[in-house]
């Protein structure tokens, strides 16, 4: 949550701040602000988008080589200009941008008060500068010293960046729990949230991690622990190209997103899944398998869609691996005193890598002896560093907060590892292992089939697009498909929605069902498949609008269904991948026919790095 950016170098800061700035709107668009430092301290910020700062700007005096940006998702504070970053100290001599939340920032800022301090805005963020500044005069102290005392003293999560009129040439930045990049040029350093922002200017970059404070000038990056010990940067090369980061000809991220995911399930199965050797190769898993095949029980933690993906990965693991999984909200599970044994393995789900709540949930498991395996998309990210194994999911950039091919991508890392794991134990016959090798394989053709239907299911979207409310309702391994696009409607559309499993409906939801209510069923053929016919018969006699999401050629679900949305056969242990997709496009049409903006939902972020 929060986006930040920050420059120091040759060139002029602004505008590498603003258009870095753009690229992070989807981690929030509450409001958002620039300082620049031209021998005085220059401090723009807007409620709003970035481009309303841009426009705020028009006439303003820009200059300068040293800059820091920010847009924000409102924590402390409601979104409005006063409390959009950055925030600048009572002296004017510092200003601050921030990403996380300080926990005991009411106990400093009553210490301050006292002291005589003034603040402008309700956020956490102004306490913990003129924290920092409190230091620095009392004490006599350097900033990066000041900076060293005040992060032993705060509680909470933090990525902060300062600039210092007094000292024109140093940035200084912090980070605990969310994530920060630097970019390395020739005479110059970039800084941001995520490598979006970068990746214009250089693919070198360094992975700031926990507890470390970076001083930056345009030609020395210097990387120091909280005891001031002096740390050697790690340099990686991105790999990412800016055309994943644009929008190439689509009207949003969004679609864009949802329609490269033939190519991003392929890239996710490829150099792993070899058809006609019958094998799969995962060097994660493969460098530890004897411990996650012999695994007691398995948890899956996560948040979000990665928790729906996690309810799959459940059904597929308990089917082919014969291990018991537990799937649980990485939110509740960090607070409630699990059990956790040696022996059992904890498997995080997430995007982003960065979740708070997953990485504080991964590390407690960590320390009682649990076997850590990650399965996020994003290279470097903390979850990925602090697994013992994992998996990269080969997504690519997701700039559109709803997740899409994301989800898809866990879906097919997810069923990856548990055949893998299958083969291993013994516990899948070789018949059923290599049919569901090549399912897995014909996986990205079949999606394509779906996306060339995009057209119907925009047509079904317009139908319903005016509805208020909506009922998912799906059974097995079709269950967490209707929670996600129960999900994908209301992050979307604003449509109130809700997932059940089909056989729950009679035990209180089907109280809702009339003539004006959608209810989407995820009808694919299954082992349950007379059943949700039942079911979908059931809300018909009380005259619900069914929409089904079928299997091809399914005349008696069609002949039933006032809508009826096709995919290509699959088995049903593969077949949520595919039958998702049609559920991400009602959702995207339904949205863009209301006059949403699909890829920035209100109150919503892409990475969720605070409680």
């Amino acid at each position: 949550m929060c986006g930040i950016v920050a420059y120091i170098g040759h060139r002029q800061a602004y505008p590498v701040i603003v258009k870095g700035l753009k690229r992070l709107e989807y981690r929030g668009y509450d409001s958002a602000g620039i300082a620049l430092l031209d021998g005085s301290l220059k401090l723009y910020k807007k409620m709003g988008k970035v481009a309303a700062l841009e426009e705020n700007v028009i006439g303003k005096s820009l200059d300068g080589n040293i800059g820091i940006g920010h847009t924000r998702w409102a924590t402390h504070g409601e979104p409005s200009d006063r409390n959009a970053h950055p925030h600048m100290s009572n002296s004017g001599k510092l200003a601050m941008i921030h990403n996380g939340i300080i926990e005991n920032y009411a106990s400093l800022k009553q210490e301050l008060i006292k002291k005589g301090y003034r603040f402008s805005s309700d956020t956490d963020t102004e306490v913990l500068l003129n924290f920092i500044e409190d230091i620095q005069k009392n004490n006599g102290s350097t900033l990066e010293e000041a900076l060293r005392i005040a992060l032993k003293r705060v509680v909470g999560a933090y990525v902060i960046v300062l600039i210092d009129k007094d000292n024109p040439d140093t940035l200084i930045a912090a980070r605990k729990g969310s994530p920060l990049v630097i970019g390395i040029g020739k005479g110059e350093h970039f800084l941001a949230s995520d490598a979006s922002p970068i990746i214009e200017y250089t693919k070198e970059v360094v992975y700031v991690n926990d507890y470390e404070i970076a001083i930056i000038k345009s030609d020395e990056l210097i990387l120091k622990n909280l005891g001031n010990e002096r740390q050697t940067p790690f340099i990686q090369k991105l790999d990412l190209e800016l055309a994943a980061i644009e929008k190439g000809g689509y009207d949003h991220f969004m679609l864009k997103e949802i329609f490269e995911q033939p190519g991003t399930i392929y890239d996710s199965l490829r150099g792993r899944l070899d058809v006609q050797h019958g094998t799969i190769t995962m060097s994660g898993i493969e460098n530890n398998i004897d411990k996650i095949k012999d695994a007691n029980r398995i948890l899956i933690i996560a948040c979000g869609t990665s928790w729906h993906a996690g309810l799959i990965a459940e059904y597929i693991i308990e089917e082919l691996c014969r291990i018991p999984v537990e799937v649980e909200y990485a939110s509740e599970f960090r607070y409630r005193n699990p059990i956790i044994n040696r022996g059992d393995m904890i498997i995080a789900i997430s995007q982003s890598g960065e979740t708070a709540d997953t990485l504080v949930a991964i590390e407690t498991a960590k320390e009682q002896g649990a076997v850590i395996l990650g399965v996020v998309n994003v290279v470097g990210s903390s979850i990925a560093r602090l697994s013992h194994a994992g998996a990269y999911t080969h997504a690519g950039p997701e700039i559109g907060v709803a997740s899409t091919k994301a989800f898809t991508a866990q879906l097919a890392v997810l069923t990856m590892i548990a055949l893998r794991i299958a083969k291993e134990r013994n516990a899948i016959t070789p018949e059923r292992y290599l049919h569901l090798l090549q399912e897995l394989h014909d996986v990205p053709e079949k999606v394509s089939e779906v996306l060339e239907k995009a057209d119907l299911i925009r047509e079904v979207a317009l139908k319903y697009q005016d509805a208020t409310d909506a009922l998912y309702l799906g059974r097995g391994y079709n269950f967490p498909v209707a929670l996600e696009g129960a999900l994908k409607l209301k992050e979307i559309s604003y449509i109130h929605a809700e997932g059940y499993p089909a056989a729950e409906m009679k035990h209180g939801p089907i109280a809702l069902v009339d003539e004006k209510l959608p209810v989407i069923f995820v009808a694919t053929r299954d082992a349950y498949h007379e059943k949700i016919v039942s079911n979908i018969q059931e809300i018909k006699a009380r005259k619900g609008k069914v929409i089904a999401v079928i299997t091809e050629g399914d005349e008696t679900v069609t002949s039933l269904a006032d809508d009826v949305l096709p995919v290509p056969a699959a088995d049903e242990l593969i077949a949520p991948i595919i039958s998702t997709i049609p559920l991400q496009l009602l959702s995207y049409y339904i949205g863009v026919a209301k006059g949403y903006d699909v890829d920035k939902p209100r109150n919503l972020a892409k990475s969720v790095t605070v409680e």
